[in-house]
């Protein structure tokens, strides 16, 4: 699961890299199916970064990703709790 979540966000990492953002896969939970990864650059600080995460990154790894539940992030606009 864990690699077909790194392909995963492979194929998506250019889209956040033109806005300025990059994200890094953190932990990869295959019990839950529920997915971490840390925003930074742009998608850091950026008021979207949540609506990013949910409407993007999460909407995509779900499809990608036989298995993935969810996708928390560390590090929206600031915040180093888990979401």
């Amino acid at each position: 699961m864990q690699a077909a979540v790194l392909e995963a966000i492979e194929a998506i990492r250019p889209a956040i890299q033109s806005d300025g953002g990059d994200l890094q896969l953190l932990e990869v939970n295959e019990e839950t199916g529920v997915v971490t990864v840390e925003l930074f650059g742009a998608c850091g600080s950026c008021p979207a970064s949540t609506m990013t995460l949910k409407a993007g990154i999460e909407r995509i790894l779900k499809d990608r990703v036989p298995g993935v539940t969810a996708v928390d992030a560390k590090g929206l606009m600031g915040d180093d709790d888990l979401f």
